[in-house]
């Protein structure tokens, strides 16, 4: 295939294919709208709607006034390190400063690990649903996502006997999400220990667990790390974490890794030729953060639920959707092909999710984001870090919208 050119420079292979986030692109497109003057409620951006809490702000401050503004060491400050490692003795992990890298965001660690571990054609395993960058980083990295389809009935985690299937001689990670975007779903103890087994007997299979959304989960879930769940894997797990959503400081951009200390060396080998260290400032947020009161967490979670108690029982009411109750994160993914193949009151046959969604929004004004991007046709998922008001117009806009379909 001949190679693109754009202004006589020619693209790479690994990227042709590679596409603006549809995300971002639903968020643009409902900004454009907005600022043409309609009324459009956004539910597609997975950002908290609360602020950075005062006592990372106040850290950040205190560093700035330090003069804390140089250049850190690669793979993060050791106060950062020190933080972290402290916050998984809370929980009952012990690692070490050696096992922690800080990057610029979570995708950031994603993509050390990747450009670390790759090589051509190597494999990574990825459950479908699936947040929607983990196939392009794969990509981009020389990769190979495979992706396997997880069912609803199965509360969207991936079973050991689908994990077996899929393992080839190449298959160099497997990629989980619990909490997940955009389901919700989460592996609890007893699913995650299911797939030791099929691990086992496969000593060069990594494993790699986000778990970003980690003091997001509802009800009586208990959230169980990787690290936790299986810990006769702690030589091949990385674990994926940050303070964005947690903390709401998405915008600092701050995310770390733990694990064996040759690849997290490996990683940093990657960062300091890409990136180098994080921003000196975010590091000092991010201490604050881990360091500060916890029972933000707790109210933050909270009103997180609330808010998911109202989005499912709206959309459940809703004929032609059904939605579960997502375990954790802020987000619900209902299934929406009992609408599909009606027809608008303008005789367009509605025949995907993202025919759907597309009618949402130009119909009723609600931006939402269609599961075909996530790998998950006939769904759709709502983000419920907004505000109560606008989950209540957005609930009432798409009942309406949906109930004109015939």
């Amino acid at each position: 295939m001949d190679k693109m050119l754009e202004n006589g420079i020619a693209l790479a292979e690994r990227v042709r294919d590679i596409k603006v986030s549809f995300i971002v692109r639903i968020s643009e497109d409902a900004a454009a709208r907005k600022k043409a003057g309609e009324d459009i409620i956004s539910l597609g951006t997975g950002e908290p709607d609360f602020d950075t809490p005062d006592f990372a702000k106040a850290a950040a401050k205190a560093a700035i006034d330090r003069g804390e503004t140089k250049y850190t060491a690669n793979s993060g400050t050791a106060e950062l390190k020190t933080a972290i490692v402290a916050e998984y003795a809370r929980k009952g992990m012990a690692i070490e400063t050696g096992n922690v890298i800080a990057s610029a965001g979570a995708k950031q660690v994603l993509f050390n690990a990747f450009m670390a571990t790759l090589d051509p054609g190597d494999e990574v395993i990825i459950p479908a649903p699936y947040w929607t960058s983990y196939v392009d980083i794969v990509t981009i990295c020389g990769g190979v996502p495979v992706v396997v389809t997880t069912r609803g009935d199965n509360g969207f985690v991936l079973s050991p006997e689908q994990l077996e299937r899929a393992i080839t001689p190449r298959t160099r990670w497997v990629l989980i999400n619990s909490p997940s975007n955009p389901s919700g779903a989460a592996y609890d103890g007893d699913q995650m220990r299911a797939l030791l087994p099929v691990l086992q007997r496969r000593p060069g299979v990594g494993l790699m667990s986000d778990e970003i959304y980690e003091h997001l989960v509802y009800d009586d879930f208990k959230f169980v790390s990787a690290l936790e769940a299986l810990p006769e894997l702690s030589g091949r797990i990385l674990v994926i974490n940050g303070v964005s959503k947690a903390y709401a400081m998405t915008g600092w951009r701050l995310g770390y890794g733990i694990g064996p200390k040759v690849l997290i060396s490996a990683m940093s080998v990657v960062q300091g030729q890409a990136t180098s260290a994080p921003s000196s400032i975010s590091q000092a947020a991010a201490v604050g953060a881990l360091t500060g009161p916890r029972d933000i967490l707790a109210e933050r979670r909270d009103d997180f639920m609330r808010r998911r108690d109202l989005i499912v029982s709206g959309l459940n009411a809703i004929d032609g959707i059904a939605c579960a109750n997502p375990r954790g994160a802020f987000y619900v993914f209902p299934d929406c092909s009992g609408l599909l193949g009606r027809t608008t009151p303008d005789g367009e046959r509605i025949g995907t999710d993202m025919e759907l969604c597309q009618y949402y929004l130009r119909a009723a004004g609600v931006a939402v984001v269609p599961g075909t991007v996530f790998g998950a046709p006939g769904h759709f998922r709502i983000s419920y870090a907004y505000a109560q008001s606008a989950l209540e117009k957005g609930l009432d806009r798409i009942a309406v919208a949906s109930a004109a379909l015939v």
